[in-house]
């Protein structure tokens, strides 16, 4: 009677913190982009002219900015604008250090490019036998490459809960196994601690599915 007791709460518990969880790490993005409607002048904000206070329109002012702003950065005046601001914060010794860290990770992550993460893999580390979960992210090494009798591939061990730190190899191809599973299921399984795990279907267990039925 306990045990069924326990599984039933645990159950509610699995069901409703996430849930809660949820709600409030949205409310709290929605209240802080609602202080972005500052940089409106008082007599203008929505509040004042409307009477009434409408939550989540920070959020559209947020990706309005957002928007102009790499809009603006990605033409030639731009460029030079933002190439002057980071000579600038790079001449500051703390500040630097923080910005370019936190600036080369937001690249890594959200990049569509050759600086984003390519695939999951598996590699053996810290030890032969034990596998950890890593990303595939450069491809052209250059000096490295040249450098070393094999050919290598340069991976990210992320740490967990927080995968924007880790470790960076440079593995042989030949050590490294390849997943199915996608960069976005890789980083959910890290955060989780492992709890997470993608659904993964064998390869012929796929095949024999898809596969017609033999007539008899």
């Amino acid at each position: 009677m306990l045990k069924r007791l326990r599984r039933y709460l645990v159950t509610g518990v699995v069901i409703w913190v996430p849930l809660i969880v949820t709600v409030l790490v949205v409310r709290f993005l929605l209240k802080l982009m609602d202080r972005t409607l500052v940089v409106i002048p008082l007599a203008y904000q929505p509040e004042t002219l409307l009477g009434f206070k409408i939550p989540g329109l920070g959020l559209l002012l947020s990706v309005l900015i957002l928007f102009i702003t790499g809009l603006l950065a990605a033409n030639f005046f731009g460029r030079q604008l933002v190439s002057f601001s980071e000579s600038i914060v790079n001449r500051i010794p703390l500040v630097r250090s923080i910005y370019s860290g936190v600036k080369q990770v937001a690249e890594t992550v959200l990049s569509d490019g050759d600086t984003s993460f390519k695939r999951v893999m598996l590699v053996q580390y810290p030890r032969k036998g034990v596998w950890s979960l890593c990303f595939q992210t450069a491809t052209d090494l250059a000096e490295i490459q040249s450098r070393t009798e094999s050919e290598v591939v340069c991976v990210f061990i992320p740490t967990t809960p927080n995968p924007t730190s880790g470790f960076i190899l440079f593995v042989p191809s030949e050590d490294l196994v390849k997943l199915d599973m996608t960069v976005d299921e890789g980083l959910r399984m890290i955060i989780s601690l492992g709890v997470v795990v993608p659904r993964w279907s064998r390869p012929e267990d796929v095949a024999a599915l898809a596969r017609p039925e033999s007539q008899t």
